[in-house]
């Protein structure tokens, strides 16, 4: 049951940065970034969201323990 659980947040986490990165660039380029600058944007929203939830782990983590 934990696997199941820890597969199913994985992917959540997974689709919520993906959307985060998306939007990102969408609106970057509709601010009138560069293609190559809209997907840098894209790729900091994506990092900063999985670097987020990594540290929430964490913290859960320790306050669990």
């Amino acid at each position: 049951m934990n696997l199941a659980l820890v597969l199913l947040t994985t992917a959540v986490v997974l689709v919520i940065a993906l959307l985060a990165a998306a939007g990102a660039g969408k609106l970057a380029r509709l601010d009138g970034a560069t293609y190559p600058a809209s997907l840098t944007r894209a790729a900091l929203a994506f990092t900063a969201v999985l670097t987020l939830a990594a540290a929430v782990t964490a913290a859960l983590t320790g306050l669990l323990k």
